[in-house]
């Protein structure tokens, strides 16, 4: 029964063989599988194109001026007159403290200013220099009356028509009236230096009478508290009712200005010195216009939505950080609505050069593959080859390739999906176009 079995079967088997060919022992004209088209794909030639190169520095905003106000006298707190949060404008009356004990110091000045410019007018108007002269007058008087009786007892009593005592009492009070003279003429210097002085003490007592009345002025104007620069006010510290101006409870609120508004960057000590070289080099351009224009610089905020109003870089620190190799940049923006405010973390981008026939492709065609970046090109033959690239920033819809294409390539932007290395394809030209969707230029 198993010899049967295998007998049918190889029966079988060369029945089978034998259908496979013709009767001349050749194959049999059987169908063979179709061939595939090539895969079609768009293609467009690489770009080269003069681009800026553009640099975005991590940054944060800051206001150009803010303020601490302070109590500057001791005082009960009796009103505060702001809205928390809102814009104030120089000037404006932000707090009132209690002003009765200033106004009380400011009257008791006022009466001292008072009782000096009395004293001074009593001073300027003392008679005892016109007194002093008068005496002095006098003693002249006297003196040439004595002159005159010795000078006519003198002959006489050379001829013994007068005795000689008589002469002697008239030479003795020649002599006492010089004396009194001297005396009187000393008198005289003595009260005009002691009227001077008096004077001029009185005037010192008015002097420092009104310094008293200008500082009790100041006190009492120092009750009305006004905010010192226009900008946006921040919370009160001290409640109304609270006593203010002690030490260690001076500080009331904070007062920041807004517009215009900074942003605070750093920049690498080596990208310092390429930006200081470019700027030469733009100097010493004979084709420039040699004008020290500052370069418009835009702000990125935190949703990576750019900022309404451009700003320009408008100084640098003094010094390198030696902590961190950086300089600080400070750029200014408008602000006029308040959109901004202080302390807000943000991107500046700026243009810090000029890369000369850069070689653009399209980032569509840019692909990445083991964290290497690649492209597919077309060749000669309609086959593909892969190419790894070095991409810099983004311009418009493109990357910027820093090496890896000579510039003369066409590289595949739609259907690498379907492609591989070596692979026979029908390209479809198409021009590069700018993608509006794309990221924006420099990002």
């Amino acid at each position: 029964m198993n010899a049967q079995l295998i007998t049918h079967a190889a029966l079988l088997s060369s029945l089978l063989a034998l259908s496979g060919c013709s009767k001349d022992g050749k194959e049999s004209d059987a169908p063979k599988a179709a061939t595939l088209p090539p895969v079609p794909v768009i293609v467009t030639e690489v770009q080269r194109e003069n681009v800026p190169i553009v640099r975005e520095f991590v940054a944060r905003t800051e206001a150009s001026a803010t303020v601490t106000v302070e109590a500057r006298v001791q005082a009960v707190l009796e009103a505060m007159e702001f809205e928390e949060g809102k814009p104030v404008e120089a000037g404006e009356v932000l707090y009132r403290l209690d002003p009765a004990t200033y106004k009380a110091n400011l009257a008791a000045a006022e009466a001292g200013l008072a009782k000096a410019k009395a004293d001074q007018k009593l001073a300027e108007e003392q008679v005892s220099v016109r007194a002093a002269e008068a005496a002095v007058i006098i003693a002249q008087a006297r003196l040439e009356k004595t002159k005159q009786d010795v000078a006519r007892f003198r002959p006489l009593a050379e001829q013994d028509a007068v005795p000689q005592q008589d002469l002697d009492t008239a030479i003795s009070a020649q002599e006492v009236a010089e004396a009194e003279l001297d005396a009187q003429q000393a008198n005289l210097e003595n009260s005009r230096i002691q009227e001077t002085v008096g004077v001029l003490q009185t005037r010192a007592l008015v002097e420092a009478a009104a310094a008293a009345v200008a500082l009790a002025q100041l006190e009492v104007g120092y009750c009305l508290i006004k905010s010192p620069i226009d900008g946006l006010i921040g919370r009160t510290m001290v409640d109304v009712g609270n006593l203010v101006g002690r030490s260690g409870n001076t500080d009331l609120v904070t007062v920041s200005s807004i517009d215009p508004m900074r942003a605070t960057l750093s920049i690498s000590e080596a990208e310092f010195i390429h930006f200081q070289e470019e700027d030469r080099k733009r100097q010493n351009d004979p084709n420039g216009t040699h004008e020290e224009a500052a370069t418009p610089v835009e702000l990125l905020l935190a949703d990576d939505s750019v900022y309404g109003h451009k700003g320009e870089v408008i100084m640098a620190e003094r010094a390198v950080a030696i902590e961190t190799g950086t300089l600080q940049l400070v750029a200014e923006f408008p602000n006029p609505d308040g959109f901004l405010r202080p302390g807000q973390f943000g991107r500046v981008r700026a243009t810090v050069g000029e890369r000369n026939e850069a070689i653009l492709v399209p980032q569509r065609a840019v692909m990445e593959q083991q964290s290497a970046k690649v492209v597919y090109i077309l060749l000669d033959d309609n086959t593909v080859a892969l190419r790894s690239v070095q991409v810099g920033e983004r311009y418009k819809s493109d990357f910027v390739v820093l090496a890896g294409l000579q510039g003369d390539e066409r590289v595949i932007v739609e259907g690498q999906i379907k492609v591989r290395p070596g692979m026979t394809v029908a390209p479809i030209d198409k021009p590069a176009l700018n993608n509006p969707t794309a990221a924006p230029e420099g990002r």
